[in-house]
């Protein structure tokens, strides 16, 4: 009996996903327990495997292929096995809308051509019309001529076109269909166009004579499209519902780290392994939110939960974006712990070996682009988070210390706070216990 290999749920906020890659092909024999795919969902390229032995029937999707779950992504069944009740109706289906597709296409292509051969009827004829105004124009100058200068026939003459002075875009510039359609077509603005037909008009010729001032320099580059991951397609919806949904707001403090500098100078020297100043604001945090346990806690429409843990994310750039590791109880965990965590979570985020359960349960989040050199930012929240912290950049600038203006080192950081649960007067307690924590570091650490 055919079995359908169906689109698992992977992660728990999977909707669909992306085949990355088929590791059999029609006609191939598998065993229960073998690995059959790799799909990309939201969070992690993950692993699919078949319960049942058999032969692999039909693939009915491609790699890349999107797959809600679900779908039948291929047949299992014993060699020759008829499986047309499991494949007939999907294909018949996929035929039909091939069809009225096709039937769609065709009648389009035969509506432009329609509409091309007329217009190129219609530009025959103004064509036509040019040419005999313009000859038309010729013999009526050589008339004027004859009559020589002194000759005055009563009538007011037109004031001359002022030719030559470029027209602003507000200006009704005067052109044939004929010469507009030309100028449209070869990217001619017609306001740099001088007009020799009656009272300045634009005609045929004076596109064809058209010189610019400068060469246009033509892009060799082309356009590309990139293909949306899973991954991306979920931090999108998740932050355009974060930022949408939570009411955002502000507020920036700038910290004196001068002594957290020679802080981390000292305890490098004193371990193996060097411990980042990310990894000391990350356990400057978790310890300011045991202090401020609202800034560590979620909004659930009718309560707010206020969480036990305290798990801090912070956020990994990869090619799909942002993700954010977890270090869970990050509060219980010493400095060295902290950064060994960090980085080896970090390294799987690069190498999207992350695992969902790695990702999840943060209960506030930090965002650094210091290395980038960004003084200041601000970051959209985390969800469920209540709050996340931006960090920027550490700058050396003039400070006065004991009444002199001395060399010194400051930082500035920038709470992202959800006001349905983090009040104004909340989120600036809290950066004020992590700026004197991050300014007597050593105290901190005791």
């Amino acid at each position: 009996m055919a079995i359908k290999v169906e689109m698992p749920k992977l992660s728990d906020t999977m909707e669909e996903g992306v085949i990355a890659k088929w590791n059999v092909q029609e006609g191939d024999t598998v065993e229960s327990g073998d690995i059959v795919a790799e799909v990309e969902t939201d969070k992690a390229t993950m692993e699919v495997e078949v319960f049942d032995a058999g032969t692999i029937l039909k693939i009915l999707v491609d790699e890349g292929d999107a797959v809600p779950l679900g779908k039948v992504m291929a047949v299992i069944g014993e060699e020759g096995e008829d499986i047309s009740d499991i494949t007939g109706g999907e294909a018949e289906s996929e035929s039909q809308v091939e069809v009225e597709e096709e039937g769609k296409a065709e009648e389009e292509e035969k509506d432009e051509d329609e509409v091309e051969e007329e217009a190129d009827d219609e530009s025959k004829q103004e064509e036509k019309q040019e040419e005999k105004s313009e000859k038309q124009e010729g013999s009526d100058k050589e008339q004027t001529e004859d009559k020589g200068d002194g000759e005055d026939d009563g009538k007011l003459k037109k004031p001359e076109s002022s030719n030559g002075k470029k027209r602003s875009e507000n200006d009704r510039i005067k052109a044939s269909p004929l010469a507009r359609k030309m100028a449209e077509e070869q990217g001619i603005e017609l306001s740099n166009v001088q007009g020799t037909g009656p009272e300045g008009r634009i005609i045929k010729k004076d596109i064809e004579n058209f010189q610019p001032a400068s060469e246009n320099v033509e892009s060799t580059r082309e356009d590309q499209e990139h293909r949306v991951s899973q991954m991306r397609k979920t931090i999108a919806r998740r932050l355009a519902e974060s930022k949408y949904n939570s009411p955002h707001y502000y507020e920036t403090i700038d910290i004196d780290v001068e002594q957290l500098f020679a802080a981390r100078k000292q305890i490098n020297e004193m371990i193996e392994g060097k411990i980042s100043f990310n990894d000391i604001i990350m356990k400057a945090c978790a310890a300011a939110l045991r202090q401020h346990p609202m800034v560590n806690s979620s909004w659930q429409e009718d309560t707010i939960l206020e969480h036990g843990d305290v798990n801090v994310a912070f956020a990994v750039a990869i090619d799909e974006g942002l993700i954010t590791p977890v270090i869970e109880h990050t509060d219980q965990k010493g400095l060295q712990q902290i950064s060994s965590e960090s980085k080896e979570l970090a390294e799987q985020a690069r190498n999207r070996e992350l695992q969902p359960e790695q990702m999840e349960g943060s209960t506030f989040t930090i965002s650094n682009l210091g290395m980038f050199g960004i003084e200041q930012f601000t970051a959209i929240i985390n969800p469920p988070n209540a709050c996340i912290l931006a960090v920027g950049a550490i700058r050396d600038e003039p400070v006065v210390r004991d009444g002199e203006v001395v060399p010194g080192k400051r930082m500035k950081v920038t709470l992202s706070s959800d006001h349905r649960i983090v009040d104004g007067a909340t989120a600036a307690q809290f950066l004020n216990t992590l700026q004197s924590m991050l300014q007597n570091p050593l105290g901190m650490l005791l």
